[in-house]
């Protein structure tokens, strides 16, 4: 396919907006949890910034872009600040034509956003910024702790909301390649798919034995992970469920039981399947967790506050505090706790620890974007790349069809955020698939290209203005490589486009 023009290597840059207070500031002078990594802290600040800057730097190029689009050297000009400030080359046969007319900012928009995309999963899967690809220190580490914890398998849905996206690396602290994550609206997620999830996972173990051997006495877990806001609570919750805390915790206790009954039902009783549900503060990240009792009973009135657990600890000692949440934990438990899943909840509120300290001093004890405030909208099955707050609208799915609501809801966020100021919404589109299998790369292709049909007849009116395009991506699932575009909605008569 057509590629870009020839670019620099990426280098990222500092935001030209005002930066957000640096890690080991003080923030309403509180100090920090003896339990925080501040170490991990500074990392994970520098990674959000370094790529939500990149994303924050297109618009205000494009409007020094407009005041110098009559200049007759205004293509040397712009290709000179796009690598200054973006990294690559802008299309030429955009800049070309802005003499004739003025320059279509929209389109050059939508192709910023699709090539930053493509930069920020190409360096993820180079650098491991978050140092949790397989085989990693840290994703072995947890691995194993939580096959002591008697589980050999997390699997987590959180919201489509892209202010869950960061969950697994940032609020709770996990290896991403250790967690098995698939966002849905509402957090509901597909049951029929999961319990074909959950056969190919037994089905491994009895074949490979991996992670462990089909005869050990471990659990396969699975977890949803609503969300709430604390300072917004009848506006900035979850949309799905009309921001009713209450109704987002039943809806997604009810589609775990709904999940176990399936195993059971098919595979008898004694299938291995533990449910896990928690919510999130998309204010604070601070989590709360119905921790269930042995005989998996999970208490919807029930439930143990992350913030509950920093006060009760932040003045001992970090032997002392691991011991104190580890009895909270257990004297949370709807029943009588299984000792496993103590040690697994104990260890993600201490996780989590870090995150109410990360966002105490990077945002003043809160987020500022307490609504969306995503960059671009995800849409297939993929993205193993996306673990930052509001980058991206997961909508998840296999077919327009069946994935409509939740892609409705993300085309009305970003009527709200992008169309509203003139500026399209762009879509990546994305299917992994198994390289093992003859074809399967052709298949996603076809894939991708059958979804963009679908999102252009469904969003006509969008597509026809130049307020919505796409870019293509597959990926072979397996490797620890980027994504690969195979196609836009953006043409250009010569080479250049995606």
């Amino acid at each position: 396919m057509p590629r870009r023009p020839t670019a620099t290597p990426y280098r990222p840059m500092a935001p030209t907006a005002p930066r957000r207070r640096p890690l080991g500031g003080a923030a309403s002078g509180a100090g920090i949890h003896p339990l925080t990594d501040r170490q991990a802290n500074g990392t994970l600040q520098a990674y959000d910034e370094r790529v939500k800057g990149a994303f924050d730097r297109i618009v205000p190029l494009l409007k020094r872009l407009s005041a110098l689009q009559h200049e007759a050297d205004f293509i040397e000009q712009a290709q000179r600040l796009a690598l200054l400030e973006l990294g690559f080359a802008l299309p030429l046969p955009i800049l070309e034509k802005a003499w004739v007319s003025q320059l279509d900012m929209a389109t050059l928009f939508a192709w910023c956003v699709f090539e930053t995309y493509e930069q920020t999963s190409e360096a993820f899967f180079q650098q491991d910024p978050l140092a949790g690809k397989p085989g990693s220190t840290a994703a072995e580490a947890f691995n194993a702790f939580l096959l002591s914890c008697g589980f050999h398998l997390l699997d987590i849905t959180p919201c489509s909301d892209g202010r869950l996206a960061h969950a697994v690396a940032y609020a709770l602290r996990l290896p991403f390649s250790s967690v098995r994550r698939r966002s849905h609206a509402g957090a509901l997620f597909d049951v029929e798919n999961t319990v074909n999830r959950w056969v190919k996972t037994e089905h491994r173990r009895y074949r490979e034995g991996l992670p462990n051997p089909a005869h050990d006495d471990t659990r396969y877990l699975k977890v949803v992970l609503y969300h709430f806001s604390s300072k917004d609570p009848s506006h900035e919750g979850c949309a799905a469920h009309g921001s009713d805390d209450g109704l987002a915790a039943s809806c997604g206790l009810a589609r775990l039981k709904d999940f176990q009954q399936a195993v059971e039902n098919s595979f008898c009783c004694g299938a291995s399947v533990d449910l896990l549900l928690m919510g999130i503060d998309t204010d604070t990240d601070a989590i709360r967790v119905h921790v269930p009792g042995l005989d998996g009973s999970t208490n919807l009135e029930r439930w143990l506050d992350a913030q509950a657990v920093y006060e009760a600890t932040c003045k001992l000692s970090s032997d002392g505090g691991r011991a104190l949440i580890e009895a909270m934990v257990e004297e949370a438990a709807a029943s009588c706790p299984d000792p496993g899943m103590v040690k697994l909840v104990a260890r993600l509120l201490e996780n989590n620890l870090s995150q109410i300290d990360y966002v105490r001093q990077v945002h003043g004890g809160s987020y500022l974007d307490a609504g969306h405030a995503e960059r671009f909208i995800g849409v297939g099955i993929g993205f193993k790349e996306i673990h930052l707050r509001n980058l991206t609208y997961f909508a998840y799915l296999d077919t327009v069809e069946e994935g409509a609501p939740d892609l409705d809801v993300g085309i009305k966020i970003f009527k709200g955020l992008n169309v509203s100021r003139g500026l399209p919404v762009p879509v990546v589109v994305r299917f992994d698939y198994n390289g093992q299998v003859p074809g399967a790369r052709d298949r996603a292709i076809r894939r991708c290209q059958r979804v963009q049909a679908a999102i252009e007849s469904r969003y006509a009116d969008l597509f026809s203005q130049g307020l919505l395009h796409a870019l293509l991506t597959i990926r072979e699932q397996d490797r620890h490589t980027p994504a690969e575009a195979v196609g836009s909605t953006i043409t250009f008569a010569s080479a250049g486009g995606h």
